[in-house]
Order: structure tokens, then C-alpha cells, then sequence
């Protein structure tokens, strides 16, 4: 069950009225009678359902809704006042979703647009897993899971699969370790038949992405797009400040020297960053 709370205008922060002539609308009659036994309000019974915080559609739906709890009613003459707090761990559900999901909800289209509050014997928490949470829309070049599966303790590296960049990678390795993470490399994994599917995987679940730009390698710079895209902390070095693609210079780099002491100045610097993010 859960409680449906509809008001004209946008929430107030933690405070709202509404007439208690408005309450139990669009609620079915055995409902009624379970919170409003001998025509008094169960304020303890309401207070124990989720509650679902809308404000009244107007054009396309846009308003968007809250998820909370109630932590006290009130009522005083024909008014009812509640306390109430959302649920910082769910993200604001636009109307024209849940009117998607109205049949599932037992919701009524005009619900959206009348002030009251209605008890629903429908189970809230599983309709919106189910329906609302968002989903990424299918690329055509490779693909990707439904749903995020981050590892906490994993980095990427990507730069160009030669020779001359393997010590780059040892020193990524040895830093990424230092901090309790793990670093790899797409060509230390074979799961894929297509080795684009690989990096994209390994972008896909590593936290963070260490990107080298050196040589303007255009594999590389492609690989730095797709891990903006999916919202990866994204740490870009290279050995020449000209390497950087124009349009990411007004982000942080390291720029370090390919020798011993270059590469073991390049872990000084990306060791306090991993050991924030480890």
C-alpha cells in the first residue's frame, strides 16, 4: 500500500496542508474504513505507508514527483498538516511516468489533476522497479548491460597496444596497487570476439579510466568519448601538452616524461587522486 498525495502547486520543504475534505478521494471503500475507522483519520497507520509527493500535471507532465515518508500528521478544523521528508535514495519520478504506470498503480488520469490523497492497495516500491527505473537506450556498434555493474577496485588504461607504452602501463599497475585498485588493459582480456567489445566492457565496469593521449591515438580518443558518455572519472595524462584534443584542455592532465624518473613522477602525481577514489 502507499499513500498518494496530489496538490495544485509545487511541495513545500517538509511542511504542506491539505483539506481534509480532499483526504481519501479516489480510495476504495474497504480502505476508507481501515484508516478511518469511525470516521477519524488512522494518523498511525498512514504515517507507516510510503508515501508518493505529487504536484498536478499541466501540459506534458513534466512535474515531477517524490517519493517519502510521512513523520507526523496533524489535523486542526478542516485542515491536515503533515511533516514529511523524501527519500534521497530514489530520484525524482516525472509525472508523465507514473501516469505510464497508472493502471499498474490503480491510479486514475484525472488523479493528476485534482488536489487530495488516496490510499492505494498496490505495492509502490515494485511497480516503480519494474517501470521506472531508466534504462540506457541500445548502441548499434557494441553493446552494453541494462544496468550498471561498476567494480570499486578497478581501473582502465587505455593508450595505444605497443611496445613503447608498456613501461607507461607497469607504472599505471604499480600506483593503481599502491591505493588497493586494480589496472588493466583491454589486451589482457579476451572475452569478446571483437576487441571493441572488450574495452567497451572494461570501461563499462571500471571506476576509474586512466586515459593516455599520446601519439593523438584516435582509438584512445574515441575510448575517452565513450567513458565521459557512460559518467567514468576520466584522468587523462600524455607526454605532449599538444596532445590534448583541443576541446578537452580546460580538463586536468598529467603531462610526465617516458623514463624511470618521468614515469615514477607520473605516480607521484596519480597517487593521492587513486587514494581519493580508492
Amino acid at each position: 500500500m502507499f499513500n498518494m498525495i496530489v496538490k495544485y502547486n509545487a511541495w513545500a520543504d517538509g511542511r504542506d496542508t491539505i483539506s481534509a475534505g480532499r483526504v481519501f478521494e479516489h480510495t476504495e471503500d474497504h480502505l476508507v474504513a481501515q484508516f478511518k475507522p469511525n470516521g477519524q483519520l488512522d494518523f498511525q497507520s498512514l504515517v507507516a505507508l510510503p508515501t508518493l509527493f505529487v504536484q498536478e500535471s499541466s501540459g506534458q507532465g513534466n512535474e515531477v514527483a517524490r517519493v517519502g515518508t510521512i513523520a507526523r500528521i496533524r489535523q486542526s478544523g478542516s485542515n491536515v498538516t503533515l511533516d514529511y521528508v523524501y527519500d534521497l535514495g530514489i530520484p525524482g519520478i516525472p509525472n508523465r511516468v507514473l501516469q505510464a504506470l497508472a493502471g499498474d498503480l490503480d491510479i486514475d488520469d484525472f488523479q493528476f489533476s485534482r488536489t487530495h490523497w488516496s490510499v492505494k492497495d498496490t505495492d509502490l516500491f515494485r511497480v516503480l522497479l519494474r517501470g521506472a527505473q531508466p534504462k540506457r537506450q541500445k548502441p548499434t556498434v557494441f553493446t552494453l548491460p541494462d544496468h550498471e555493474n561498476i567494480e570499486p577496485t578497478l581501473v582502465s588504461a587505455m593508450m595505444p597496444f605497443q611496445p613503447g607504452f608498456d613501461r607507461v602501463y607497469e607504472a599505471l599497475q604499480g600506483v593503481a596497487g599502491a591505493a588497493g585498485l586494480r589496472c588493466r588493459r583491454a589486451d589482457d582480456i579476451w572475452e569478446n570476439p571483437a576487441v571493441m567489445q572488450d574495452v567497451v566492457s572494461l570501461i563499462d565496469r571500471s571506476r576509474v579510466v586512466i586515459a593516455d593521449c599520446t601519439g593523438r591515438n584516435p582509438n584512445v580518443f574515441y575510448e575517452i568519448g565513450i567513458a565521459h558518455t557512460l559518467g567514468r572519472e576520466v584522468i587523462l595524462i600524455s607526454q605532449n601538452e599538444s596532445d590534448i584534443p583541443f576541446d578537452l584542455r580546460h580538463l586536468r592532465y598529467v603531462q610526465y616524461l617516458n623514463n624511470g624518473e618521468g614515469l615514477a613522477a607520473l605516480a607521484d602525481r596519480l597517487r593521492p587522486r587513486l587514494a581519493d577514489l580508492a
